[in-house]
């Protein structure tokens, strides 16, 4: 892609009502546009971020045996009266009538209508285990929406719901998604913790929160270290080793301020393991039962052909959200620094001297090379100072940036640099070429 028929635009400074490091590169970085309080329109560079995240969240809940649906944003009114949450869940919904009087709503989750879905074509047990997800949009009118796309009114999540026989079945099937959710945050280039939550509105008996450590957290939670050094637990891993690795992390004391003992941090972990930090929330996953299948009258057809109400569960990653999770854990002065799996290209090739036809065609050999090794290039083929252009790769974050100009050309080189480093290296473009796809 040529820089110069790409739409990115940049800022020098962010607005002065963005308050937190990730609004602020989000806005400079020219990836969104405030159009209302809490909505964003996601312009093609943060566009691109947001469906490299969607697409790791996507594979990785196929991988677990969730199954892709897609859900309508706006969901009936009654649908929410069966479970009883319609008019106690608050003013963050937003409810809505339509030509026919019809009340609808604008989805802030989807436990009803998953439910109703499934009431109508699943009625024996033979068709259990289930687990069924979608990455939609969704709205919550949040009294004070702030801080980008952390805190947002409209916001793209992955929400997934299982079903199962029985309260066993229903725990198995949690840490599956428990499990799932560590090994894709780690292939975002995010280290989560998984810590004990409430419940809210939601509902259940038993909630973890995933929580990225990072200097500019809106929170503060307290953890033992190893959780933070753990690796993550890996694919197809059976009942018993699921239940391994759900023991393992929770075993380990790790909690938000809210659920925050002192005394119990203290006598569980080892002094030089207390780990104090701020933290953002980047999914949240619920077991609560019957809940939903009992008033709604969600049954199958058991072993002994009674009708038995299914167990549920529910697990959500905010998927707009992870960009702003991953900026804050991830910047220095000069602008974001993307992990490789999620970046919005894998190399910027920078032209020192767009007017300069050796020069250009070097940089048209490089990123004719680098595509046909499957990279996907940002070339900057504008005339714009260098020290201008050095500013906005480093903005952007790319990963790499190959800098080609008359001057190393004469000598043979150009010059590699890796923006997570500031690493420079002087090499013939072979070897650059050789490095970026090793």
């Amino acid at each position: 892609m040529r820089l110069s028929r790409f739409f990115l635009p940049t800022l020098k400074e962010a607005p002065s009502d963005a308050q937190i490091v990730s609004h602020q590169l989000m806005l400079r970085a020219g990836m969104i546009k405030q159009e209302a309080a809490g909505i964003y329109a996601w312009l093609p560079l943060g566009l691109k971020v947001l469906r490299k995240i969607e697409q790791i969240v996507r594979e990785e809940q196929t991988r677990a045996g969730a199954v892709e649906l897609l859900m309508p944003t706006l969901q009936l009114a009654d649908l929410w009266r069966e479970s009883g949450r319609y008019d106690a869940y608050g003013p963050e919904m937003l409810r809505i009538t339509d030509r026919h009087e019809r009340e609808l709503l604008y989805g802030p989750t989807n436990e009803e209508m998953v439910t109703d879905i499934f009431r109508a074509y699943v009625k024996s047990y033979k068709s259990l285990p289930l687990n069924l997800f979608h990455i939609q949009w969704k709205f919550r009118d949040e009294r004070r929406p702030r801080f980008g796309v952390m805190r947002g009114r409209e916001f793209l999540m992955k929400d997934a719901y299982s079903f199962d026989l029985d309260e066993a079945s229903a725990r198995t099937a949690y840490n599956r998604m428990f499990t799932a959710y560590l090994n894709t945050f780690a292939r975002i280039g995010l280290k989560a913790v998984p810590m004990r939550a409430d419940t809210g509105p939601i509902g259940g008996d038993l909630s973890h929160e995933f929580i990225v450590l990072a200097e500019t957290g809106e929170s503060e939670v307290f953890c033992d270290r190893k959780l933070v050094e753990m690796a993550p637990p890996g694919h197809d891993l059976d009942a018993e080793a699921l239940q391994a690795v759900f023991d393992e992390r929770t075993a380990l004391y790790a909690a938000t301020e809210e659920m925050h003992d002192q005394a119990q941090f203290e006598a569980q972990t080892a002094e030089s393991d207390r780990l104090s930090a701020r933290g953002i929330e980047v999914g949240h996953i619920f077991y609560f039962g019957t809940k939903y299948s009992a008033p709604m009258k969600a049954k199958v057809a058991g072993p002994d052909g009674q009708d038995t109400e299914v167990h549920m569960g529910s697990y959500g990653v905010g998927v707009s959200r992870l960009l702003g999770a991953i900026i804050e854990a991830s910047h220095d002065e000069g602008g974001i620094i993307w992990p490789d799996a999620v970046a919005p290209f894998d190399v910027v090739v920078i032209n020192l001297r767009a007017n300069d036809a050796a020069v250009s065609a070097a940089c048209e050999d490089a990123v004719a090379q680098l595509e046909a090794l499957g990279k996907d290039v940002l070339y900057d083929d504008t005339d714009e100072r260098p020290g201008g252009k050095f500013a906005t790769a480093d903005l952007i974050g790319v990963p790499w940036q190959l800098t080609i100009g008359p001057k190393g050309l004469a000598d043979g080189v150009v010059e590699l640099k890796r923006r997570a480093t500031g690493e420079k290296v002087s090499v013939a473009l072979a070897e650059a070429i050789e490095r970026l796809t090793a």
